[in-house]
Order: structure tokens, then sequence, then C-alpha cells
């Protein structure tokens, strides 16, 4: 199988209005769209839209919420102009652990039949139950892929409404790398990166990550609120979400890089 597993770390550090920095260890599962069926068919510990140690459902993606991931980011990217026949689907996310699971941002990996990286899919989540989709095509030809989006969804009340993205990609055979800073009025606010190797997906490694990173997406919740109490503690501003909706009301699909 092309589908397979990401092990690694997750890096944040804000540059205004005081340094703030953050690292944990995480896991992703990289799943193969065109083979959901066949790693819930593998994996003993993995489902797909019914209950088990990790479950992947269609309906936790997408706006509408999806009741099948693979056709509706097809549809999608049709939408966008793009013809997907033929392209491999990577969706790096994390699956329900006991039932619950929260992705700040999952990525979909869009390569055409050469396999060459065309189209990143950056779907973002805010702990307010929405969802947005970013649509980014490379800005330019080189080793790193490069691309760059208007802020337009409320994500955290230390954020302002208005910034500016820019998603760099290194997608390497033994591992991967994703990189987003993001500035305000030109200067850089904050960057956020994930360093990450492959590892195959098996019953025995799926069962290692869930004894390295028990309920790791419990954990990804605690630790947002975590370090917002901390943020707050240390006076970064507040910012409401009425008021930043109010600015950048999120749309499918606004920031797509051309």
């Amino acid at each position: 199988m092309r589908s397979h597993l990401l092990e690694g770390k997750v890096r944040h550090r804000r540059a205004r209005p005081f340094v703030y920095t953050l690292d944990h260890d995480v896991y992703y599962f990289a799943l193969d769209l065109g083979e959901l069926d066949e790693v819930v068919g593998k994996l003993r510990l993995v489902s797909r839209n019914r209950p088990n140690v990790l479950s992947f459902r269609d309906g936790d993606h997408l706006d509408s919420p999806a009741t099948d991931v693979a056709a509706e980011i097809r549809a999608h990217l049709r939408d966008q102009g793009v013809d997907p026949d033929g392209w491999r689907l990577t969706l790096v996310t994390n699956l329900r652990v006991f039932g619950y699971v929260f992705n700040p941002a999952s990525f979909y990996l869009c390569r055409d039949r050469s396999g060459q990286l065309q189209i990143v899919i950056v779907e973002v989540h805010n702990t307010h139950g929405e969802r947005h989709l970013y649509t980014l095509r490379p800005e330019r030809d080189s080793g790193t892929y490069i691309a760059s989006m208007d802020k337009g969804f409320y994500v955290s009340p230390f954020i302002g409404a208005e910034g500016r993205y820019v998603l760099r990609v290194k997608d390497n055979p033994a591992s991967l790398r994703i990189a987003l800073d993001m500035s305000e009025e030109g200067e850089l606010l904050l960057n956020t990166s994930l360093v990450l190797r492959r590892l195959q997906l098996t019953d025995r490694t799926v069962a290692r990550m869930l004894t390295r990173y028990p309920f790791v997406t419990l954990k990804t919740i605690a630790m947002i609120h975590w370090h917002a109490l901390q943020l707050w503690r240390r006076g970064a501003r507040f910012h409401r979400r009425g008021e930043a909706t109010a600015k950048a009301t999120p749309r499918a699909g606004d920031g797509a890089a051309r």
C-alpha cells in the first residue's frame, strides 16, 4: 500500500509581541484516498465509519460534511479547474482515538500521474466546530513546494482577522516536512512546522504509535487550551471570534494561489 504512518514533531514559534515556543512529539496517518477500504481491511485496530480503537470517519472532513472523502475531494479539484484523473491523493490527518478527534489542520497532498506534488489542500478546523479549505498551487518551481494565501478563517483568539500564510512542503521518499509561516502587516507572527518520517503501515506500527502516543487527539485539544492560557497570562492580545469573523467570513476554497 502507498498509505503509511508519519512520526515526528510539531513545532510552533510565536515571534510577537513576545517569543513563545513549543514542540510536541506526534504521529499522523498518511492515507491514500484510493486505499481507504484496503487500509481498514488490513488493520485490526482501524475501521471506517464505525467504532474501533482508531476510526476514520468521512464526516470528520470537508465542510459538507463528507460522505465519501475521495469522491468529494476529486469533485472539489474539478471545481477548481483541475482534472485529477489518475492523480494520487494523500490525506495527512489524525483518526478518531476511542471515538474522539480534533485536527487543527489536515493536508491533502495531490500528486499527478508522475508523482509530482501539484496541489495542496489545507483543511483547517477551529474549536467552534467550523471548517475551511485553502486550495493551493505552487508559486514557483523549486526543490520545495511553496504557496501562499490570505487568511480567511478564524482559528485562534490570539491571532487577528487579517494576515497572510506561506506554506512550504518538502515531499521526500523517506520524510515529509510541512512549514506554515503567518505574517501580519508584513511582519512574521508565527511559524509552525511538522517534521515527520515515513513508517510502514502495519498492525505492529499502529500499536506502537498507540502505546507511544496514547489519546493523541485528546492531548491535541488539551495542549491547545494549555498554550492559550499561557499566551493569555503573558498578555497576548485577545481577539473575539465575532470581531474576527466580521472582517474575514470563511468560504470554502478561499485563498487558492494561482
